[in-house]
């Protein structure tokens, strides 16, 4: 069994989609795998993000999406995890989240967990998701983008994420939005440098910039 935790540099950057190319990739290579997405806001019933992924992954929502495994946590506010919850008079139990982690890794080889926004986001008033992940030593994938200050963003999450000695797993540069490819590359050359001196090596993936509508595969070849 095999666990990726996908976080992006901020909110908006594109990691459900990209998550949901990641899923296709292994269900294409013979893999058996799903997605999770631990609390997710601004919905009710299936989360949203789960119906992304299914849809990307050309597969129908399974028995572990309708039982709510899948997502344990759905608010309707659109907020931080913590402030939704609290606004519908809830608590998010981290344990709850563990439990379907488990019931998951028994029946799929390969988990992909999508993380709410970037790693410094609460899940509680006490906890974040940097928590949740170093606690449990998930292997990373930091999704970035060519957008204006994503350098500064990504730095400051790959350094974070190696001072709490969490494996950065790749780097997917998500062409969203979408700008000129010699902003992308030269972009990418300066991670790829900067990380150097942090002492972090990678495989760094460009995805193209695409809906979830989008039938296309992305080749993650070298990601494990």
């Amino acid at each position: 069994m095999n666990q990726f935790f996908i976080t992006g540099i901020d909110t908006g950057i594109g990691k459900t989609v990209v998550t949901g190319l990641i899923a296709k990739y292994f269900l294409l290579i013979g893999k058996k795998a799903t997605t999770m997405k631990p609390v997710q806001t601004g919905c009710d019933g299936i989360a949203e993000d789960i119906l992304v992924h299914r849809s990307i992954m050309g597969v129908e929502p399974d028995r572990f999406d309708l039982d709510g495994i899948t997502a344990p946590f759905v608010f309707k506010y659109p907020a931080s995890p913590h402030l939704a919850a609290e606004l519908e008079g809830r608590e998010i139990d981290v344990s709850s989240i563990d439990n379907s982690l488990k019931i998951l890794d028994e029946n799929f080889e390969v988990v992909l967990i999508e993380g709410a926004g970037g790693i410094y986001v609460p899940i509680t008033r006490d906890y974040t998701t940097l928590d949740f992940i170093a606690q449990r030593s998930i292997p990373t994938i930091v999704v970035s983008s060519p957008k204006l200050g994503s350098i500064n963003h990504t730095m400051m999450t790959l350094e974070m994420l190696k001072s709490r000695n969490i494996p950065v797993a790749a780097l997917i540069y998500n062409m969203y939005p979408a700008e000129k490819i010699e902003i992308a590359n030269d972009s990418i050359n300066v991670i790829k440098q900067f990380s150097k001196k942090l002492g972090l090596q990678f495989p760094v993936f460009i995805t193209p910039f695409i809906d979830e509508k989008s039938n296309i595969t992305v080749d993650f070849e070298g990601l494990v």
